[in-house]
């Protein structure tokens, strides 16, 4: 027999014997399976069964596809976020390798937008999403997660209540402060919208753990610490400043972008599905979220997103 099988089946017969089992009833179990395929490997039949427009307009199979795709670098991202901040402190190594993947990742959506703002009708867009009302990306958990996993909650209360917040350390004082609420939040009477509410009964409990597990673990920690302790390298230094460029700029500007082209030209600007006020939601010049404010110099800070809300918008 050839070596290397023999050390093979020796190596699996160590293996299966922590089992209770005989080598020989796995290998039987071996004979009897079938081969393994692509699709069942990927779920190819459950994956393109997933899609169930509530209209027969023929683009809202186009706006499903793209936010299913989006959930799923969403997941990506979170994938390796998640890691870095169980085993906080990581690595440096470990930071570099996984947020350069989620710039990747980022990157992807970034550039594939273009389905999104170009790649539909528009009078079938404004019919098909009356059909979605209260339904909104607003109640994306993942981005929301992704937000919790990188930023300290401080950096993600409202603007106006930023600095007087800049030491809280109640996680629920600071939770009911997080910018995303007025964004759901009616201006005339301050009620929340039916999209919030929605959305706060889904998620609430696990925004509040997952807040409470990365206190003091966020990447932002974590690059602060590193970075007082002048051992930030200059590629991860770099890494961090493009994640924070690619969540709060770039892609909340996509979205901008899309809004501009499908709700407003028009006698007066559509709301948002989900009531939200999109022209002072989406734009990160009014939100300023940063994630990395150290790794950012006051006039960077103060410009914060709004060279690119002219490139964009100047496009339309």
């Amino acid at each position: 027999m050839d070596d290397a099988i023999e050390g093979r089946l020796k190596a699996l017969k160590e293996k299966y014997a922590a089992s209770g089992q005989e080598l020989l009833d796995f290998l039987d179990g071996l004979l009897e399976a079938d081969y393994l395929t692509y699709w069942d490997y990927i779920r190819l039949d459950s994956l393109l069964s997933l899609q169930q427009p509530r209209t027969s307009h023929h683009d809202e199979s186009i706006f499903i596809m793209y936010h299913q795709i989006t959930e799923l670098y969403f997941k990506m991202v979170l994938h390796e976020l998640d890691p870095l901040i169980e085993a906080a402190p990581a690595s440096q190594e470990a930071l570099t390798e996984s947020i350069r993947r989620c710039n990747r990742y980022f990157g992807a959506l970034e550039h594939s937008f273009g389905v999104m703002v170009d790649g539909m009708d528009r009078a079938q867009f404004l019919r098909f999403r009356m059909a979605l009302i209260p339904a909104s990306g607003f109640q994306s958990g993942q981005y929301r997660m992704i937000e919790l996993g990188s930023a300290k909650l401080n950096d993600l209360v409202h603007l106006d209540q930023r600095a007087a917040m800049a030491d809280e350390k109640d996680v629920d004082i600071l939770l009911n402060a997080i910018y995303w609420l007025r964004g759901a939040t009616l201006e005339k009477d301050g009620q929340k919208t039916l999209t919030l509410v929605q959305f706060e009964k889904k998620y609430g409990e696990v925004f509040k753990k997952r807040a409470q597990q990365s206190r003091g673990k966020t990447l932002s920690d974590q690059a602060k610490q590193l970075f007082e302790s002048g051992h930030l390298s200059d590629d991860l230094k770099n890494a961090f400043r493009a994640f924070d460029q690619y969540v709060n700029v770039l892609w909340p500007l996509q979205h901008y972008r899309s809004a501009v082209r499908y709700l407003a030209k028009q006698p007066t600007d559509a709301r948002a599905t989900g009531g939200t006020n999109w022209q002072k939601y989406l734009p990160p010049r009014f939100q300023k979220r940063i994630f990395f404010p150290f790794l950012w110099d006051e006039k960077e800070q103060e410009e914060w997103g709004k060279s690119f809300v002219d490139r964009y918008v100047s496009e339309e």
